[in-house]
């Protein structure tokens, strides 16, 4: 009896040593992430005689807020925010559209090629991106759309393979006998994806809102591709252009960025309970 309570005891304390090491070990990491981004932050505050100073200055003294005016003044921030929001809003609101309608069908309309087609949907995200890159550009100048939005703007209206997959997860894991119940009072198919499963993959669809907008906020690759008059410029394509005018001065790059970086943590701030939960539920670990 006394072997079996020790046991337990160094059962009981062994569980609490490795709960403590897990926070350490997350503590640690979330150090390790977060100092890149202080120290951005930290070099756009600074002068440009204590950036590289020996040993590094931690704390920014004095604080140069003027860097920021500074950026404002050379960069059109205007310009480019409103290209951006275009290029990130549209694509979002797209895919939200899109995706769920065929997650729905793959899930949860009963017919026999569904088993067919989501295989086939998935092959699609094995073809990088630098193959179809000459195609889609030779299809757009063919079509004369070259230099505008369109080319980042509809292809999200046709689904993208990865938020479809994640979508038809998530809604698997849905009540089929919600759906039925709809379809015995007789509503259409449409009336059910929009009125009870839309409702019902609430926190998916802020995953995927959130995952569209920061990638296609950062993308850099389509709008140097498709964009060539700089009334079009994104915010990707003014950074490029102005660390290779500011260069060196880094305190006046890290301002920029700073400026790039803020937005896209404000919305994952207000947005992180959705998003995780979105994530939990597609990945199984909810």
């Amino acid at each position: 009896m006394g072997k079996l309570k020790t046991y337990f005891i160094d059962k009981g304390i062994r569980g609490k040593l490795s709960h403590i090491a897990g926070i350490i070990l997350l503590v640690i990491l979330s150090i390790v992430f977060f100092l890149p981004l202080y120290w951005m932050v930290c070099t756009a505050l600074k002068s440009n005689a204590y950036v590289f100073t020996v040993p590094p200055q931690w704390l920014p003294e004095p604080v140069m807020w003027e860097n920021f005016v500074e950026v404002f003044r050379r960069m059109e921030f205007g310009k480019y925010i409103r290209n951006t929001l275009i290029t990130s809003v549209v694509p979002v609101v797209g895919a939200l559209i899109s995706c769920p309608m065929v997650a729905y069908s793959l899930s949860k309309v009963p017919w026999k090629g569904a088993q067919y087609v989501f295989p086939v949907i998935l092959a699609t995200m094995m073809i990088p991106w630098q193959v179809t890159q000459i195609p889609m550009y030779t299809t757009w100048a063919r079509l004369h759309l070259v230099d505008t939005f369109v080319p980042l703007l509809l292809p999200s209206f046709f689904g993208s393979a990865y938020y479809i997959y994640l979508c038809r997860q998530f809604m698997k894991t849905l009540p089929d006998s919600v759906m039925e119940a709809a379809r015995i009072d007789g509503a259409g198919e449409f009336r059910i994806l929009y009125w009870i499963v839309y409702p019902m993959c609430r926190s998916i669809l802020t995953t995927m809102a959130v995952l569209i907008f920061i990638a296609q906020w950062n993308d850099l690759n389509g709008p140097l591709l498709y964009l060539q008059n700089s009334r079009r410029y994104t915010l990707s394509i003014g950074l490029q252009m102005f660390r290779q005018s500011a260069n060196p001065e880094w305190t006046l790059l890290m301002a920029a960025s700073t400026v790039f970086t803020a937005p896209l943590i404000v919305i994952f701030f207000f947005c992180q309970n959705a998003f995780l939960n979105g994530i939990q539920t597609t990945s199984g670990l909810k």
